[in-house]
C-alpha cells in the first residue's frame, strides 16, 4: 500500500471520496426519477408475489422437492435480462 499519511494527502483522499459519494447520489436520484429500472425490476419479479411462490419461500427444500414431484414442475428457462439491467445503470454512472 502506498504511504499518504500527510495531512494533504488525507484531505484529498476524503474530498476525493466524498466526490465519489455525490456523485453515486445523483447517480441514484437520476435512475430513480426515470423510474426504467423500477419498472423492469418489477417485471423480473413479478412472479414471486403469486401465492404459489409466497408457499415456497416459507416453505423447505424438502417440501418444495416434494411439491415439484407432485405437481409435475418443470419450469422453463427465462432470461432475467441481467446485461440489458447492467448496461441501463452504467448510463448514469
Amino acid at each position: 500500500r502506498r504511504q499518504s499519511i500527510d495531512a494533504v494527502d488525507l484531505i484529498a483522499a476524503h474530498v476525493g471520496a466524498m466526490d465519489i459519494c455525490a456523485r453515486g447520489l445523483k447517480a441514484a436520484e437520476a435512475m430513480i426519477n426515470d423510474g426504467d429500472l423500477e419498472a423492469k425490476l418489477q417485471e423480473r419479479y413479478q412472479d414471486w408475489s403469486k401465492p404459489e411462490a409466497l408457499k415456497m419461500l416459507g416453505s423447505s427444500l424438502e417440501e418444495i422437492a416434494q411439491l415439484v414431484l407432485e405437481k409435475n414442475i418443470n419450469p422453463e428457462p427465462r432470461s432475467g435480462n441481467q446485461e440489458i439491467l447492467e448496461n441501463y445503470v452504467n448510463r448514469f454512472v
